[in-house]
Parts: C-alpha cells; sequence; structure tokens
C-alpha cells in the first residue's frame, strides 16, 4: 500500500510539473506573438501619427512615436474636392465588388474542372494557365488587344477584365478542391445532377474557406490597382481612388519642383504628411475589412498548401 501509494504521489508530482510546463510555455507563446503582433502594426501607427504631424516636424525630426502636434491640413489637402473623392470611393468599391464576384467565380470554377480525374485534358490545361505566368505578350500588343479589339478604353471593364482571372487563385483552388472526396461527385452523378448544378450545390458550399480567401486576395487586387486605370481611364468621373489620390499627389509635387527652379512663393504642400494621410484613406476599408475573414483566410491558405 505504501508503494501505491508513493507512485501515486509521484504520478501527480509528475502531472503537476508537466501542467506547470504547458502553462510556462503557452504564456511564454502568447507573449512572443503579443510582441510580434505589435511589431507588425507599427508601421500602421507611425502611418497615423505622421498623418496628423505639421510637416516642418516630419521634415526636422522625422516620424515619432508619441504625436507632439495636432495638424489636419495634409487630410485637408485630400479631401479638398470631397465630390471626387466620393466618385473615386465610388468607382473603387463598385470595381472590387464586381471583380471580386466575377475573379472568385472564375478562379472556383476552372480549380474544381482541373481538379477533377475524370477530366482528360486538365494537365494540359493546368501547364497552359502555368505558362502564362512565365512568358506574357509584352505590354505594347496587350494594350493594343484591349483597347483596339476589346473596346476596353474608358470602360470599367478596363478595370475588371484584366485582373478577373489569376492563375494564382485558380492554382490553391485546384488545391484545395482536390482534396474534396470524389464520392460526392460520383453520388451526384449517379442521382442525375450535371456538372454545373455539382459546382454550385455541393462543392461551393464546402469551400467556404477558399471562397473568403481568394475574395480577400481579389478585393485587395481590385482595390490597390492604380496601373489598369492609368492605362485605360481618361475620364475624370471615372479613375478609382488609388489613381485619383496618386494624381493628386504627383500634382502637388509637381508645383513644388516648379516653385522651386522659378523661385516663386507658393504655399508649402505637405507632400509627406500627405503620403500618409492617403494611404489612411486608401487602406482603412480594406483593413478594416480582414478581421471579418481572418480565420477562413488562414484556413484556406493551410489546407491549399498541405493538398498541393
Amino acid at each position: 500500500m505504501s508503494a501505491q501509494r508513493a507512485a501515486k504521489k509521484h504520478h501527480h508530482l509528475e502531472r503537476r510539473v508537466w501542467t506547470s510546463d504547458v502553462i510556462a510555455l503557452n504564456a511564454l507563446g502568447y507573449v512572443l506573438i503579443g510582441v510580434f503582433a505589435l511589431l507588425c502594426l507599427f508601421p500602421f501607427y507611425l502611418i497615423i501619427v505622421g498623418s496628423f504631424t505639421p510637416e516642418n516636424s516630419l521634415i526636422r525630426e522625422g516620424y515619432p512615436i508619441l504625436p507632439r502636434a495636432f495638424d489636419l491640413s495634409s487630410y485637408a489637402l485630400c479631401l479638398k474636392n470631397p465630390e471626387s473623392v466620393l466618385i473615386a470611393y465610388a468607382n473603387t468599391i463598385g470595381v472590387t465588388a464586381v471583380g471580386t464576384l466575377v475573379a472568385v467565380f472564375l478562379a472556383t470554377m476552372t480549380g474544381y474542372v482541373l481538379s477533377r480525374q475524370d477530366f482528360p485534358y486538365r494537365n494540359g490545361f493546368s501547364f497552359f494557365f502555368f505558362f502564362t505566368t512565365l512568358f506574357s505578350g509584352g505590354l505594347v500588343p496587350w494594350y493594343m488587344m484591349c483597347t483596339r479589339y476589346l473596346g476596353l478604353k474608358n470602360s470599367y471593364f478596363g478595370l475588371i477584365l484584366p485582373l478577373c482571372f489569376s492563375v494564382w487563385n485558380t492554382i490553391i483552388a485546384k488545391s484545395f478542391m482536390s482534396g474534396l472526396p470524389a464520392a460526392i461527385t460520383e453520388s451526384a452523378k449517379i442521382d442525375g445532377a450535371n456538372d454545373f448544378e455539382i459546382y454550385v450545390k455541393l462543392i461551393l458550399p464546402l469551400c467556404k474557406p477558399l471562397i473568403a480567401t481568394l475574395s480577400l486576395f481579389s478585393a485587395l487586387a481590385y482595390w490597390n490597382d492604380w496601373y489598369n486605370c492609368m492605362l485605360f481611364v481618361t475620364n475624370e468621373n471615372m479613375f478609382n481612388l488609388q489613381y485619383y489620390l496618386q494624381r493628386m499627389l504627383g500634382s502637388a509635387q509637381a508645383m513644388r519642383m516648379v516653385a522651386e527652379k522659378s523661385g516663386m512663393a507658393l504655399p508649402s504642400v505637405p507632400l509627406e504628411g500627405m503620403k500618409m494621410a492617403m494611404t489612411v484613406i486608401a487602406t482603412g476599408p480594406i483593413v478594416l475589412l480582414y478581421p471579418f475573414v481572418q480565420r477562413y483566410f488562414v484556413k484556406g491558405l493551410t489546407i491549399g498548401a498541405v493538398k498541393g
């Protein structure tokens, strides 16, 4: 009996030590993750503080950790024409919403077809899609095709179509869907469902993490796009937010250069503060969207990476 009691006591002691070690490791892990998260958030904090800091203070002292003065001149210049900013916001939101829906639909549908084992040409199409990531026809032929033959000049299609199909998103979708049981498709085929019904009613409901991941990727691409707007849009009422702010900053820089070379006395333009304010204005909505899809985003990337 004494030996059993001693063994039981020793077992309880080991379990208590093991539990305390686990708690200590978890606490250390949380501390390290918290420090890493703060380091990731620190640049955003500097951007926000810098956008409210006077230009002279930014040039003389750099970006402050603690705000020493409060100035709204950068935001006043960025929002000098609020109607144009609202139009640019509306254009960006509309293009992002429509483009994301189209991009996710094309990526998931293509990924589903390429993941089907009974599709005889899936390897050939996969090679064709991958080949386009290594070589392209060049900027000039692509621009001529989009403007002369597809008529994308001064059209919202010029902001949507160039980004609506991503090979990278298709690869993620194919990798994810390859892990779905083939019995789902086979049983639906036996019940008389066609391929599109299987895709819409059976496959898509199982792909919520994938859809959230692709939606975030596509929304970021459309939201941050200014290059296609520069190429295809000359109508100011069709400018998206990124290109509108970029043009505004370019105009301010040009005014300062002309004033410095000619010796003209122009009001000082807070270029550094404008950059920070533009970053806050342009990235605020898309940053607020991320927490809602974060758990699906991580799960989708993990499953896609393992199954690929």
